[in-house]
């Protein structure tokens, strides 16, 4: 018995020896899995970031869609060189998608945002359906009423983006699509009023240069199309832009400002950078402008009306920010032509140099948004812009045009009767939209585009100005107003509402 029991101890003895090396080789516990928590702080979309209390949003969007005609050109399109011929690329696709990325999080002195877009874009004129090049429009922090990077000017008040696919090409100063550098301050004032400063980046339009052999500084053409900022000096300070706006139930309105440098390059310069010839002073254009939104939800959810009035004095692309050259449309033998500029100046150093005459615009745009049913709605829009030159410039510009004799001063006495560098431009456009879903719309939109026409003191097309699309001679084409239609379908998904 006693041998009995000794076995049985020492076998029991074993097991838990066994046991326990077993349970010594096993993984220690694992901590509790940290899941990604909902951040309701900012709306719908952000969570935590795990082990941070950054909220963090990542959307984006898909579209594609194709115009017919627009010239090759899905921004000023109608209003670019368009020759309206066999070698016009009438049909124009295009696809864009967007990766976004907004983080949130507190400090003491309020919310701190960072916000990005970036994604691919490519436009198909029927030779590349392959490159996609990558797109970006914002890239900004927000800060204790801070806002700087990319984001949109705060001259901005009429959305055309929001009531337009083609909004390029309504004569506007909005920077919504394209993005905007800032570096601006927003003051809350209270009960829905705020005001903002801001450095931006500067809205430069060409400047025209009569050098002393008759020819214009850079691209040697009054488009200017070769170089953005064509005939402008380096740059050296931001255009200063402010606004007081108000935002209520009702709708919203502002008055805005902007102040904008223009300092030309060089006299007689013609493609050539001399020094010595001297240059015109610098001069700060300015532009000015006012907004106004009603809200109609009495006629039907979601209406609402919109229009924004601008006034510029050497800052033209305050009036059009998506075209920063010339205007011109051809229709069989005739062209209208129009030049937008910030200054033109003339002559070579001495007696015969002019100042850099700065160019004067306005424009009005306006847009109403209607909703037929909750899930089908229309914008009706238009918008015009007037370009004009005093006596010099239009003097300087008329030489230039062949219109005229002499260089600088010594055009203004010799410019030929009829010869008239004013012109205007107008847009109207109706887009229907079916919004299928929050984040799925399909839609169509047509718009009508007219340039009237600046005037030549033998009614041919100069040629100084290099665009003519017709197959002939300048001189062999007319100029007279001319007009263009254009037809766009759109479909759009975003990945949150």
């Amino acid at each position: 018995m006693k041998m009995v029991k000794s076995l049985l101890l020492g076998s029991a003895a074993g097991l838990v020896a066994v046991s326990a090396g077993q349970a010594a080789d096993l993984p220690v516990k694992a901590k509790p899995v940290e899941y990604v928590k909902v951040c309701s702080l900012y709306g719908a979309g952000f969570y935590y970031m795990p082990g941070t209390d950054i909220c963090l949003k990542v959307g984006g969007w898909v579209r594609a869609e194709a115009t017919d005609p627009t010239n090759g050109n899905l921004t000023g399109g109608n209003y670019t060189a368009n020759a309206q011929q066999r070698q016009t690329n009438n049909l124009t696709v295009r696809a864009r998608g967007y990766i976004t990325a907004d983080a949130r999080n507190q400090t003491e002195y309020g919310t701190v945002r960072s916000y990005i877009a970036v994604g691919l874009s490519t436009t198909d004129i029927g030779n590349s359906p392959g490159p996609v090049g990558t797109y970006s429009n914002r890239a900004f922090i927000q800060w204790a009423g801070i806002t700087a990077g990319i984001a949109q000017s705060f001259y901005d008040f009429w959305s055309t983006a929001a009531i337009a696919y083609r909004a390029g090409e309504l004569q506007s100063s909005d920077t919504g699509d394209s993005g905007w550098w800032v570096w601006g301050y927003t003051a809350q004032l209270g009960n829905g009023f705020t005001a903002t400063v801001s450095a931006e980046a500067r809205r430069g339009n060409q400047i025209i240069e009569q050098g002393s052999t008759g020819s214009l500084i850079g691209a040697g053409t009054i488009s200017g199309a070769t170089t953005a900022l064509n005939g402008y000096g380096g740059w050296q300070a931001p255009d200063v832009v402010g606004n007081l706006r108000v935002d209520q139930a009702w709708g919203s309105a502002q008055v805005m400002g902007a102040a904008h440098e223009v300092n030309p390059l060089y006299y007689g310069a013609g493609s050539s950078i001399v020094p010595i010839n001297g240059h015109p002073s610098d001069q700060w254009g300015f532009a000015v402008g006012a907004g106004l939104k009603i809200n109609f939800p009495t006629i039907a959810q979601g209406d609402y009306f919109s229009s924004q009035v601008n006034y510029a004095h050497g800052a033209s692309r305050y009036e059009w920010n998506g075209n920063n050259s010339t205007a011109d449309i051809v229709n069989g033998n005739s062209q209208a032509y129009g030049v937008l500029s910030d200054c033109v100046f003339g002559g070579a150093v001495g007696t015969t140099a002019t100042s850099c005459e700065l160019t004067t615009a306005w424009s009005v745009g306006a847009s109403y948004e209607h909703y037929w049913t909750p899930q089908w709605h229309e914008s009706f829009y238009g918008s015009y812009l007037n370009v004009s030159y005093d006596t010099n410039a239009n003097n300087v510009l008329c030489s230039l045009e062949g219109g005229g004799n002499g260089s600088g001063v010594g055009t203004l006495a010799h410019a030929t009767p009829g010869c008239n560098n004013n012109w205007s431009a107008w847009t109207v456009g109706s887009r229907l939209q079916w919004d299928v879903t929050k984040t799925l719309y399909l839609g169509v939109e047509a718009l009508y585009s007219n340039v009237n026409t600046a005037q030549t003191f033998n009614g041919l097309l100069p040629s100084a100005l290099a665009l003519s699309g017709t197959g002939l001679p300048n001189s062999a084409t007319t100029v007279s107003s001319q007009h263009d239609w254009s037809f766009t379908a759109r479909i759009h998904r975003n990945f949150l509402p």
